[in-house]
């Protein structure tokens, strides 16, 4: 584990790590995959027409992923390619709907630790990013508070506009530590996804911190995790603050 005095940046991922709203997140997919499973024809297999499952299903196939590539590795995990682009999207756009009404409800609050972990690694000189595959990141952030914690961001807004690929490819994390200015090899990524994880070790950054939301410690490790937590008020005394 990489100690505070070598560490120059730190990129966090924004739902599940830094706030409680990948549940909210989960739900909607739940929500928006039931409804679609459920008019499959009946002679469909169990297999493929099984509801989506809130712990296995996101995530492998939907956490840190954009909207359309969710839809797209969920349905092939079912065996459902033949939809064709205008349904892909139209199945995105009501998850986003479903999640934007939870979220409106349940609001978004910041994880034990949040607070804390930023303001010292802020204390300490070392540079912080929020990133996020959600077009929302920015109402998240600042209805937990957290928005004046951060020097830049790099969410599913930005990416559209620079055209950046989405996780596991590196590009948002990449971006992020170009807009601080430092190397990914001196730059913390904080994850709780496997394809975020992984796009975190596919960009060189260090360490990557796997944070088990219900992904599994194992899994993490194996998609590229230099060390994992439970939470984020285990890693001060990680990170020597």
């Amino acid at each position: 584990m990489i100690g505070i005095e070598e560490l120059a940046g730190a990129v966090f991922d924004t739902d599940g790590v830094l706030t409680d709203t990948a549940a909210l997140h989960a739900m909607a997919w739940k929500a928006a995959f039931d409804d679609l499973l459920r008019a499959l024809p009946p002679g469909t297999a169990q297999e493929t027409r099984a509801p989506f499952d809130l712990a296995t299903d996101y995530a492998r196939h939907v956490d840190g992923r954009s909207r359309e590539d969710g839809v797209l590795a969920f349905l092939t995990s079912r065996g459902l390619t033949d939809l064709n682009p205008a349904a892909v999207t139209r199945l995105a756009e009501r998850k986003d709907r479903i999640y934007l009404a939870l979220l409106r409800r349940e609001g978004a609050v910041p994880r034990p630790g949040a607070v804390d972990l930023l303001t010292a690694l802020r204390g300490h000189g070392v540079l912080t990013a929020v990133v996020s595959a959600s077009r929302h990141c920015a109402r998240v952030v600042a209805a937990a508070g957290l928005a004046d914690l951060f020097d830049t961001r790099v969410d599913g807004v930005e990416a559209a506009r620079l055209g950046l690929a989405g996780k596991p490819d590196p590009a948002l994390f990449l971006e992020a530590a170009r807009r601080l200015g430092t190397s990914p090899a001196r730059t913390m990524v904080v994850e709780d996804a496997l394809v975020g994880v992984l796009a975190g070790r596919r960009g060189g950054f260090s360490p990557v911190v796997g944070v088990d939301r219900g992904a599994g410690a194992e899994e993490l490790r194996a998609n590229g995790a230099d060390v994992v937590v439970d939470a984020l008020t285990e890693l001060p005394p990680l990170l020597g603050l």
